[in-house]
């Protein structure tokens, strides 16, 4: 997988633009990882140490309440990064990184070798800054959610925001293929897996959805609020 890690580096966004030279070097400084389904990439007051870059399979960041519920954070695909958070001053981490139901692969960086990257070209720290930007307005648009919107619109405009990141467009229909327990799409929407259940089964009654285990239906965008 050596070999080949400058490919696979090259499909990172955060890496357009880098020099050959650097993209050599780059390849030199990368591990090349892999963890089995359902397994932690790093847990909750361990030493941030690396930045990760999500090759292959599907992995869920989050936390516990104190009563051990498990709030999810983000869910990411392939060509993803996460563990910035070391970069600007996560000494340990504050949350978890899990593979969902599948095999993971990644690539880890240490903390000291991405920030000499980052001196070295002026775009790197910059898009760094750009995708913490988005990370932010993303948390504070979820927390506004959370305080403003009703368990079903919160779910519903989760679903929608699946179709327009993942989804595939038949006609007026958006197919979404995914790997998410109910308890997962809960977690996601600060809801109860009781309450995605409802909601979901209204929405299908309706013949605004299908759905089954590994896919979701929305037959028009436009109507489903």
């Amino acid at each position: 997988m050596k070999k080949d890690s400058l490919g696979f580096l090259h499909h990172f966004p955060l890496f357009e633009g880098l020099h050959e030279n650097e993209m050599e070097q780059l390849k030199e400084m990368v591990e090349f990882k892999t963890k089995p389904k359902f397994s932690y990439i790093f847990l909750p007051d361990e030493d941030a140490k690396y930045i990760y870059f999500l090759v292959k399979g599907m992995i869920k960041t989050g936390t516990h309440s104190n009563d051990g519920k498990e709030i999810i954070k983000s869910i990411l695909h392939p060509f993803a990064m996460f563990g910035e958070l070391c970069i600007i001053g996560e000494e340990t981490r504050c949350d978890f990184a899990k593979a969902m139901n599948g095999e993971v692969h990644y690539f880890q960086l240490k903390e000291e070798d991405f920030k000499s990257l980052m001196l070295r070209n002026k775009s790197v720290g910059d898009k760094i800054l750009k995708i913490i930007g988005q990370r932010l307005r993303k948390a504070e648009n979820r927390l506004e959610s959370l305080i403003f919107k009703d368990a079903r619109t919160r779910i519903i405009e989760f679903l929608k925001d699946s179709a327009r990141k993942r989804g595939r467009q038949v006609g007026y229909e958006m197919l979404v293929k995914h790997c998410l327990t109910q308890q997962d799409i809960a977690n996601l929407t600060g809801t109860s897996r009781q309450t995605v259940t409802s909601v979901l089964n209204e929405l299908r009654k309706s013949n605004l959805i299908y759905f089954n285990r590994r896919s979701i239906l929305i037959r028009d965008m436009a109507k489903l609020t």
